[in-house]
């Protein structure tokens, strides 16, 4: 029986000199661009900070409840289409929520990370275009379930 303690931490996949994002840099992003902009700089951090393969799962899956949470609650909270500002801002808060799931899942890996003390990636390229991208979509997305 092979004691937790004594297995490596950082897998033999993990190349190191691919620099993860920062994990509290995401939650920006979940803020200004939504569910779907968190669930793929999370994914795509998982991928860089070598986490295993289930939690990266976990990571997709969290964010399709949250997505689905968006979709029903704008269903059933605005029917005639009209953008309220307590909506959005429960909107924002499920992203939020989501993306603090999803940083759950990559912290072990971040902390290893750490510990080899190499800087981090900067999130001003990606994070900005995943911001416009992902808002956008999930905005035409909300008024397809509204035309619905």
């Amino acid at each position: 029986m092979s004691d937790e303690l004594l297995r490596p931490t950082i897998s033999s996949a993990v190349d190191p000199k691919v620099q993860p994002w920062r994990l509290n840099s995401q939650a920006y992003v979940a803020f200004f661009g939504g569910v779907i902009a968190a669930t793929i700089i999370a994914w795509l951090n998982s991928g860089r900070l070598g986490v295993e393969r289930g939690k990266r799962l976990m990571i997709v899956g969290t964010g399709v409840v949250g997505l689905g949470a968006v979709i029903a609650l704008f269903a059933l909270l605005n029917p005639d289409g009209e953008r309220t500002s307590s909506l959005r801002i429960v909107v924002r808060v499920i992203a939020v929520l989501c993306i603090l799931v999803q940083m759950r899942w990559q912290r072990p890996m971040d902390r290893a990370f750490q510990l080899r003390g190499t800087d981090y990636h900067s999130m001003w390229v990606l994070g900005p275009i995943l911001v416009v991208t992902c808002a956008i979509a999930e905005a035409l997305l909300l008024a397809l379930v509204v035309m619905l």
